[in-house]
């Protein structure tokens, strides 16, 4: 059976800020592919180890790799790697639907021919002829999710990382969002996905469950559900939670 490669690894990573500890001793591994949800309540240390991983900062202690390379001495490199997009969707408003898609493959290094090919390319790819001009203030909620993970992905990152991307969502958009979550993985792109929404858990290869700053659960839900005796990601972590 071939080895699936690693995207990311993190072994005993610790990240204080003077006495508090926000990632107390985190191991796991990410693959090529996967879609991983990173879980937990508000203030579990989410949001912590995210930016470690997306190289805006330095752990305290560990040894982390992202796409292969080293979250100390190769952010740039690991920024070229990633994709990201948080809850509000990481567009401007105020600009329109070609100048979001020709600023961010900007930011992510596209040369001037390869963003305007790339730009009408992914137009076409989400039917979008008819807002090409519009400000994104004015495009639906759908669309705008659309957008915005297909711009985070335009230069073809080992890792897209998804930070509660469908929050005050309805259940409608939101399922239609994790298809093109599940296209995504299938390209390849391993999606690194926090949600709040626990039946997007099940959606998920595979889940950590983290509390009070450590990982007290790993493993698929269906394995999880099986040992915490549970009909539903949603009384899992209630009972971590707790």
């Amino acid at each position: 059976m071939k080895e699936v490669e690693k995207i990311i690894t993190v072994k005993n990573l610790v990240k204080k800020f003077g006495d508090f500890i926000a990632n107390d001793n985190l191991n796991f591994d990410v693959y090529k592919g996967e879609i991983f949800g990173f879980l937990g309540a508000n203030g579990a240390g989410k949001t912590t180890a995210i930016k470690i991983l997306c190289g805006l900062s330095k752990p305290t202690s560990g040894d982390i790799e992202v796409g292969g390379f080293d979250v100390y001495k190769q952010t740039e490199q690991i920024k070229k790697n990633i994709g990201y997009m948080s809850q509000k969707f990481s567009l401007y408003e105020d600009l329109t639907v070609f100048e979001n898609i020709r600023f961010y493959a900007g930011i992510y290094g596209l040369t001037n021919k390869e963003i305007r090919e790339k730009s009408d390319n992914l137009i076409q790819q989400l039917e979008m002829q008819d807002f090409r001009d519009s400000l994104i203030s004015a495009i639906p909620l759908g669309w705008k999710q659309k957008l915005a993970l297909s711009i985070a992905i335009i230069h073809q990152p080992k890792i897209v990382f998804l930070d509660e991307p469908t929050g005050g969502v309805d259940p409608i958009t939101r399922r239609q969002f994790w298809d093109l979550i599940y296209d995504t993985a299938n390209k390849g792109i391993t999606v690194f996905v926090t949600t709040h929404y626990m039946d997007e858990a099940e959606y998920c290869n595979r889940v950590s469950i983290m509390v009070d700053g450590k990982i007290v659960a790993l493993d698929t839900p269906k394995r999880l559900k099986e040992i915490y005796h549970a009909a539903n990601m949603d009384d899992v972590f209630l009972q971590l939670a707790r």
